[in-house]
């Protein structure tokens, strides 16, 4: 049992399967999203391509608006915040604090 892409279904009867599938509580959807989300980290890391890529930002997207924000909103924070603490692009590695 998975989380799959809306049309995954219709694909399975196009090719001559029966698909059985129910659809998601909201709280299983929830649940399933953020399984989906290490799912595609994971595909990622194993294979940094543009596909592997749009997969994992798709269902961050996803996974951001099932809680009620906007994307919008998200990418305004952030842009935010990096321009008062920065952003992660130096590789910079805290290694303590004294």
């Amino acid at each position: 049992m998975k989380l799959v892409r809306d049309k995954i279904p219709q694909v399975i009867v196009e090719d001559g399967r029966k698909p059985i599938f129910h659809y998601a509580t909201s709280r299983e959807y929830k649940r399933e999203l953020f399984r989906k989300v290490i799912e595609e980290l994971e595909e990622f890391r194993e294979e940094p391509c543009l596909e592997e890529a749009a997969d994992l930002v798709e269902v961050v997207h996803t996974l951001i608006e099932s809680h009620g924000f906007s994307f919008a909103d998200v990418v305004e924070t952030g842009m935010a915040k990096a321009k008062l603490l920065g952003g992660f692009n130096r590789g910079i590695i805290l290694d303590s604090v004294e």
